[in-house]
């Protein structure tokens, strides 16, 4: 594990102070609450935990707007300083909207690996946004996030009070190239970002990588696997409910499976016209696509996801990207 020195001295300081007043008075805390944005934030999960003397965010939403409806709901319900604003993958929904947590005094931490891919995505996102879309100019989309304490392995956050966060970068990567996952012990909550959608249809379009997009399943399974590792834990995802690790695992794994067994066939029963699926006017198959895994899914939120996103998937699975 590697700590950034910045985040040294925030545990050596936290140590002395606690040493030099005595024992502390007795802090509660709270249990996970939650901010959801609306379909304009990809109805991205903000989660954040109140130690009962500071306040840990994890994730930042997509844009600033939706960031300060997070602060906005903190401070709702406490005056605490916000300490941290976690990200758990370098996915926009996760870090465009950190500036505001950070003007107010909190530190962004993620992973090494995630603080290395944030400036490509930040760059490959706001050109679709900018140029392909036109839903932001290049002066209203999001600057990039700057990471300020980053760490390799494991970390426990410097916290006051007995209260823990105890951060760990999973061996494989998940929805994006990268993924974090924060363990809050006396909640027995297991906040994974994107990782898990539970109840709600997944972003299918995979990590960024040598430029281009492209999901690996076999390493989001993986992942999941490794969520096992807390088997007393609930999962908060990225989007849906919170369930049970057993249970989030298993579905998660279930959908992912049957996508992927769509997509093949789908593509299996196109024949000649595979290519098509690789071409400019695949907008009518991934139309297609979407109603077939709705219909697999019928009880599952957010089917918008699906046609928003399978693209990442389908090139994967029959164009060999």
């Amino acid at each position: 594990m590697r700590i950034t020195p910045n985040l040294k001295a925030l545990a050596l300081g936290a140590a002395l102070s606690t040493g030099c007043a005595g024992a502390p008075p007795a802090l509660k805390d709270s249990e996970v609450q939650r901010y959801t944005s609306d379909a304009n934030g990809f109805d991205t999960h903000s989660y954040f935990y109140d130690t009962g003397a500071e306040v840990v965010v994890f994730d930042a939403q997509f844009t600033e707007a939706e960031a300060q409806k997070v602060l906005a709901a903190i401070r709702a319900r406490t005056d605490h300083p916000i300490r941290y604003v976690v990200v758990t993958h370098p996915n926009p929904d996760k870090f465009n909207g950190a500036a505001v947590f950070q003007r107010e005094g909190a530190k962004v931490v993620a992973s090494e690996a995630t603080a290395v891919a944030i400036p490509a995505v930040h760059a490959y996102k706001k050109s679709y946004w900018v140029d392909v879309a036109h839903a932001f100019t290049e002066a209203t989309y999001p600057a990039q996030a700057k990471v300020d304490l980053t760490f390799e392995g494991t970390l426990s956050l410097p916290l006051e009070g007995d209260a823990k966060v105890e951060l760990t970068e999973l061996r494989h990567a998940g929805v994006s190239t990268t993924q974090t996952v924060a363990y809050l012990p006396r909640r027995e909550a297991l906040i994974v970002g994107d990782l898990v959608h539970h109840g709600a249809h997944a972003w299918l379009e995979g990590g960024l990588v040598e430029g281009k997009v492209s999901p690996d399943v076999a390493s989001w399974k993986a992942a999941l696997e490794e969520l096992s590792a807390w088997p007393r834990a609930t999962v908060y995802g990225g989007r849906g409910v919170s369930a049970p690790v057993a249970e989030a695992i298993t579905a998660q794994q279930r959908y992912l499976d049957t996508v992927v067994s769509l997509v093949t066939a789908y593509a299996g029963e196109l024949r000649g016209r595979k290519a098509e699926l690789c071409g400019d006017a695949v907008g009518p198959h991934y139309a297609e696509l979407t109603k077939r895994v709705t219909a697999a899914f019928p009880e599952y939120a957010l089917p918008y996801m699906v046609q928003y996103s399978i693209y990442g998937l389908v090139n994967r699975v029959a164009c060999g990207e």
